[in-house]
């Protein structure tokens, strides 16, 4: 059923595209009814990001720009729904059932509106709700739907109904966003002695814990009875630091649970891929916020004593497919519903704001979640851009890298701007190639890490130690002690926030 309906939607194309071309001099089918290019639209949305020097939101397109970034994706719209009466929702959207009435109404409506449209506008194709709805989310109210006429956006966008439209499987490649600290990861063929400290039971403490005063905090706080959870590219099944060695030397009583929300396969009926790192920044988060205080000359993270849900949520670090932008999705609504989890590290992100991605970012924040995000990093070249989303959100704790120094300078690739909350060194100033050092993809030899992704996962370290000194207290009772313990405090930088905490004062004050 599945496949006749993938059929009908595929003719359903077929039969866009014949008729864009049928009849060229009639009215309503002038060249600027035609779709953008991919280039018309990124250039459309680099001019955006100058003007206000913020993230891009959809909802600042028109119909045309959205149809068009529709199609060139995988005519996958996500669409947010609501019942017409209610206003904004984001505060109580942990709160809702999508299956009571009012909701259920609310979403029929919406897809009842889509079949109306499409066929009106291709009568002998007679689509039904199974050809053009691709999932409605058990959890949170939100549609996908394959949509191929700008008429349906356009009547979509009129109906109060609707919350917003996106166009999931949009990829700005032209637009040259990427991180220079994803995929590809080994373990480093030589580490200079000043960039590591050997401890007991012999593992390496990397040389930018020390900038932090994170081995100073361990006298107090190890980060147990915390979990943290991971989301990012999975972690590596071979690296046993991460497995059957999470609890071993001076690490105890902990769990790692790995799971899997991205799914790369683009047949429907795909599961998830599983846990396993593809990609290696995943694993390598997960060394530096809670690598084991082990044995083999391993790297130890900020908390090797906190608990792990690492969650294989993308295929890379940048979110801007349906798959990945529906794993990070579903990774949120995982994290968010466990009572255990309090940290939540997110070393990712996009220039592109994603309201799917966001319904779940409120979902886990109104569930009481400390959600940190990375600020961006990417080439020297285009690290203009400021502070990426989701980290841009107010609900996100943002985080980017500096190099070490008197004078707070930000790292070669790192993005900074008015949202960062607070920075973490994680590159010499001296040499631009040393940075954190943290587990490979296997053994006990590190990898070097930099970017606001280290930057990220050490501070939501610190985080899991200062909340583990007082599991009862509230997400903004731990904030403002790693406030408190910030070298900015009570002032705030325009570009660095609080700036660095100093773990030892947090878990103490």
């Amino acid at each position: 059923m599945m496949r006749k309906s993938y059929l009908l939607a595929a003719g359903l194309a077929l039969l866009f595209s014949a008729c864009q071309k049928e009849n060229p001099d009639e009215p309503g089918s002038p060249a600027n009814q035609d779709p953008m290019t991919r280039s018309e639209i990124n250039a459309a949305v680099r001019a955006k990001i100058e003007q206000s020097n913020a993230v891009y939101n959809w909802k600042d397109a028109d119909d045309r720009m959205l149809w068009s970034a529709a199609l060139l994706g995988d005519s996958l719209l996500a669409i947010g729904y609501k019942p017409a009466n209610q206003g904004e929702i984001k505060d109580k959207i942990h709160l809702i059932n999508v299956d009571s009435d009012p909701w259920k109404n609310a979403r029929n409506k919406v897809i009842s509106k889509v079949i109306e449209l499409t066929e009106r506008l291709h009568p002998g194709m007679k689509p039904a709700e199974k050809d053009l709805l691709f999932e409605a989310d058990k959890v949170l109210p939100i549609l996908e739907m394959k949509v191929f006429d700008r008429e349906v956006i356009a009547g979509l966008r009129e109906m109060p109904e609707v919350r917003y439209l996106e166009p999931l499987g949009y990829t700005p490649e032209e637009l040259n966003y990427r991180s220079e600290s994803g995929c590809g990861v080994s373990p480093a063929s030589s580490i200079n002695a000043a960039d590591y400290a050997t401890i007991s039971p012999n593992v390496k403490v990397t040389w930018n814990f020390y900038n932090m005063n994170i081995p100073g905090a361990w006298s107090t706080s190890t980060g147990s009875g915390i979990t943290i959870a991971l989301i990012d590219t999975g972690t590596s099944p071979d690296q046993n630091k991460l497995g059957s060695q999470f609890n071993s030397g001076q690490s105890s009583g902990r769990f790692i649970d790995r799971q899997g929300t991205y799914v790369s396969s683009w047949w429907p009926w795909a599961s998830p891929d599983g846990p396993d790192d593809q990609c290696g920044h995943g694993t390598q988060m997960a060394g530096l916020l809670a690598a084991p205080r082990g044995s083999g000359g391993a790297t130890v993270g900020v908390a090797y004593n906190a608990n792990l849900l690492a969650i294989r949520a993308t295929g890379d670090v940048v979110v801007n497919g349906s798959s990945e932008k529906k794993g990070v999705k579903n990774a949120l609504i995982i994290a968010g519903g466990r009572s255990d989890v309090k940290v939540i590290s997110m070393s990712l992100g996009d220039i592109f704001w994603s309201d799917t991605v966001a319904d779940g970012v409120y979902y886990a924040y109104n569930h009481g979640k400390m959600i940190f995000a990375a600020a961006g990093t990417s080439t020297s070249f285009t690290n203009w851009w400021g502070v990426i989303f989701p980290a841009y959100m107010p609900e996100t704790v943002a985080v980017t890298g500096v190099k070490d120094g008197a004078t707070l300078q930000r790292c070669n690739v790192c993005h900074s701007g008015s949202e960062v909350d607070f920075v973490a060194v994680m590159q010499r100033a001296s040499n631009n190639n040393r940075t954190a050092l943290t587990l490979a993809m296997s053994g006990n030899q590190p990898s070097t890490v930099g970017g606001s992704s280290a930057a990220t996962a050490i501070t939501a370290g610190i985080a899991a130690l200062v909340w583990s000194t007082n599991p009862g207290q509230t997400r903004n009772q731990v904030l403002n002690r790693l406030k408190n313990a910030s070298q900015f405090y009570p002032s705030r930088d325009s570009e660095f926030g609080w700036g660095l905490i100093d773990a030892q004062q947090a878990v103490n004050n």
